[in-house]
């Protein structure tokens, strides 16, 4: 068998539609493009999905409501039972999770939330804390410092 030789299987290719071809071929003429308006012009004529036809579009009808806060802090949340396996007497703050991977860089901020019972001492430096998560970290007599 040689390159020349190879041709596809019979039913597995396609025959490719021959437009404006007589109006015997069904696809005379119009080409299956109608007569006249938008679709039936050369070129592009891709419409998006929220084109309503020149009429005012919805997202401009509609009124204009709220602000985006651009002072507005993301808190990254971690709860008390990832914090189960870290040694005793250990600086929890925000190097600190991020570095063993238990918030993402993108946050500058980080909450404690969660009431699971802490069966060690932890040292906090956050930003903010949840009351069940203060209550706690008192009761392991854990130390708080709000940042």
């Amino acid at each position: 068998m040689k390159l020349h030789e190879l041709t596809p299987n019979p039913e597995s290719r396609k025959s490719k539609k021959r437009l404006g071809r007589g109006i015997g071929s069904g696809l005379g003429k119009t080409c299956g493009k109608g007569h006249k308006g938008q679709k039936a012009r050369t070129g592009h004529h891709g419409i998006p999905r929220w084109f309503e036809g020149g009429q005012m579009p919805l997202q401009r009808r509609l009124p204009k409501r709220g602000f985006t806060n651009i002072f507005k802090k993301f808190y990254a949340i971690v709860n008390l039972y990832a914090l189960v396996d870290i040694p005793e007497n250990t600086v929890i703050d925000l190097e600190y999770l991020r570095s063993n991977g238990l918030i993402k860089k993108q946050f500058n901020a980080c909450k404690i939330l969660g009431n699971t019972p802490l069966k060690r001492r932890y040292t906090f430096k956050v930003h903010k804390i949840s009351a069940s998560a203060r209550k706690a970290i008192e009761a392991a007599q854990g130390t708080i410092e709000i940042v």
